[in-house]
């Protein structure tokens, strides 16, 4: 180990002393370069290209001594910490690897890029959540027996009981969601909060800036969370504009100093507004021009949100003053914030949360659940679908039981490598006869999932590791057969072309490893 690591320190010196004599002699450094990798054929170098080589340190004997025994304890102390840790075993494996194959490096790679210092951040200052035996005696769902398990499994996964008499609207894109957001915005007396992965100030960015500071001006309370990545890592021009106007904003885990935000992967991928208290949206639809499809937009996105009045707005908002509190140390209590709600609707619905803290892939479990639980159908909606291998399975496995599952997919999404990751995916559940589907441009943006004519599971999370594993995201079951039958029409609508496992085994070998290629970097897509 030391003859190798003071080879690698002789080798960086040279080409340090190459670099550092290249301004006082041009020409010399391709001599220098030249002597360097080859001086064993003879190469000749000038004398004022001697004199700067000479100036370079190699490093000695005990300092290559010193970085072998740094190294070893670095590498122990990682090992040790992955063990403990790290539940993934191809996570771990890879990550010891490293630490050991590649000499401090890989040591502290892992420790600004491997260790979930959010997650512990999260469990520190989060109010921990009462466990569902905690809570109080979760209502009847009104579902029939097959669906009472899952009902009952999701108040044990959530730590949230379902709440019954809720109003439930589907809106789809911009050109029906904004309108019914700016209008409540506008007509809010108590409270606001909003919250969104992208929020633009543009055509469709700007009335909700202005809007948001009317309300912050007559006093309404109003709190914006944009994510810190999605909303824009270097320049935000939402936030500044919110910033100076003084309405109360904050970006999620965004700071530009590196040792403060040692996650770009980790993102706040929701998509809420609360108003009052006592009227909530959620889904899919960031705020942003290529949702308003009436004005044909260069880059359209299609997308699917929700209204919603009634008790399970209390949740929305929980979940919005939860993250405000993450970000800023402020709680939000009181009846500006958290009415008394009143039964107004037929919807039984709960809020369901997951991100890489106490909610860990909270929506995934439940996913696997819903499924588990199916007798009749499955029909999942997502623009991205790459899932780890239980969803696979439980997927396949339900086909096999003799539920019809349906996958639908866009032909083509706004990220083709996620495309291709996709399409390697897939294998499994066209050999266990699921039906998947493609849909023709424009790119739709929903995620949508029904089991039974009878639930559904709508919000921000895309079916990909990072939305189960990474992102903090925010869904909302419903039990309500009429809003389910609605959904599954559109769905059915977006079965335009059936893939077939025939035509998935003539695609060309390199069309194959680029798509298995994209596959294996599925954690981080």
């Amino acid at each position: 180990m030391d003859a190798l690591l003071r080879a690698n320190f002789t080798l960086e010196a040279q080409l340090t002393a190459i670099v550092s004599a290249a301004p006082a002699t041009p020409r010399g450094l391709l001599r220098a370069a030249t002597h360097g990798c080859f001086g064993s054929f003879g190469a000749k170098m000038s004398s004022q290209d001697t004199a700067h080589l000479r100036g370079a340190t190699i490093l000695s004997p005990t300092g290559a001594t010193i970085l072998s025994v740094l190294h070893l304890l670095l590498a122990v102390g990682v090992t040790g910490h992955i063990l403990v840790h790290k539940r993934d075993p191809g996570s771990a494996v890879a990550w010891i690897g490293i630490a050991w194959l590649s000499p401090v490096l890989g040591s502290l790679l892992y420790v600004l890029l491997g260790v979930n210092r959010v997650r512990r951040r999260a469990l520190t200052m989060r109010v921990p959540r009462p466990s569902g035996a905690a809570r109080a005696a979760v209502e009847d769902a009104g579902a029939d027996d097959h669906l009472a398990t899952l009902e009952y499994s999701a108040g044990r996964i959530t730590g949230r009981p379902a709440r019954s008499g809720n109003a439930i609207a589907i809106l789809r894109n911009g050109d029906e969601a904004y309108p019914r957001m700016l209008a409540c915005i506008e007509a809010a007396e108590r409270s606001v909060a909003l919250s969104s992965y992208i929020f633009r100030a543009d055509a469709a960015g700007e009335p909700f800036i202005e809007a948001l500071v009317r309300a912050h001006r007559r006093q309404v309370e109003v709190r914006v969370v944009i994510d810190g990545f999605g909303g824009g890592y270097f320049w935000s021009t939402t936030y500044l504009k919110l910033r100076q106007a003084g309405v109360p904003v904050a970006r999620f885990l965004h700071s530009p100093l590196p040792w403060r935000m040692p996650f770009l992967n980790l993102r706040s991928h929701k998509k809420l507004l609360g108003v009052d208290g006592r009227i909530g949206f959620i889904g899919g639809l960031n705020i942003g021009a290529e949702n308003l499809i009436r004005t044909a937009p260069a880059h359209p996105v299609l997308d699917t949100h929700f209204s919603l009045e009634g008790p399970v707005v209390a949740q929305i908002i929980d979940t919005f003053a939860d993250d405000w509190f993450f970000i800023t140390g402020e709680r939000l209590t009181g009846e500006s914030w958290f009415p008394a709600l009143r039964p107004v609707g037929e919807s039984v619905a709960r809020a369901v949360t997951s991100g890489p803290d106490q909610d860990l892939e909270k929506i995934e479990l439940m996913i696997l659940q819903a499924v588990g639980a199916a007798r009749t159908s499955v029909k999942i909606m997502t623009p991205y679908f790459l899932p780890d291998d239980r969803i696979i399975t439980v997927l396949a496995l339900a086909s096999m039981r003799g539920v019809a599952v349906d996958l639908i997919l866009p032909a083509s999404s706004n990220h083709p490598t996620l495309d291709w990751g996709a399409r390697a995916h897939i294998g499994p559940l066209l050999a266990a006869q699921c039906r998947i589907w493609t849909h023709a441009a424009p790119f739709d943006h929903s995620k949508l999932m029904t089991v039974d004519g009878k639930w559904c599971l709508v919000g921000s999370a895309n079916w990909d590791m990072r939305s189960f594993r990474l992102n903090f995201e925010l869904n909302v079951e419903i039990y309500h057969s009429a809003l389910v039958a609605e959904l599954e029409r559109f769905i059915a609508q977006k079965q335009e072309l059936q893939l077939s496992a025939d035509a998935l085994h003539k695609i060309s070998l390199p069309i194959t490893l680029r798509n298995n290629a994209a596959r294996l970097m599925l954690p981080y897509l």
